[in-house]
């Protein structure tokens, strides 16, 4: 790999300043812009939040604020580099995907607790 095409990697990795992100997390009041979830809340909750890409680079997205929203670290997983049609479409998906997979989990759980309530104890 030639060094200038690693050099435009490694400038990729990080698109936003320090400034930047926090200018983006202000306008934003530390909230979620998909779930909500209230960055200033509590420390564990600041400490999840980032900045989210609506189009992600990765599909030509822009560095700009009215393509920066602010996201918990979960909500900007799920979306992940999807494209979608505006904000509010990326947000329903994102709000549903959630739910989808707080189901799963809760299952898993339900199993899980099930499975031990029937394991013998040792001892």
């Amino acid at each position: 790999m030639p060094i200038s095409r690693l050099v435009q990697m490694i400038r990729r990795a990080k698109p936003l300043t320090l400034e930047e992100g926090l200018n983006i997390l202000k306008r934003d009041h530390y909230r979620c812009q998909y779930c909500g979830l209230d960055g200033s809340t509590s420390f564990e909750n600041y400490l999840v939040m980032t900045v989210d890409f609506v189009i992600p680079r990765a599909r030509g997205g822009k560095k700009e604020p009215r393509n920066l929203v602010t996201a918990c670290r979960p909500c900007n997983l799920i979306k992940g580099r999807r494209v979608f049609k505006s904000f509010e479409e990326a947000k329903a998906y994102v709000l549903q995907r959630r739910e989808e997979l707080r189901k799963e989990w809760e299952a898993r759980m339900a199993r899980l607790k099930g499975h031990k309530a029937a394991a013998p104890s040792a001892g």
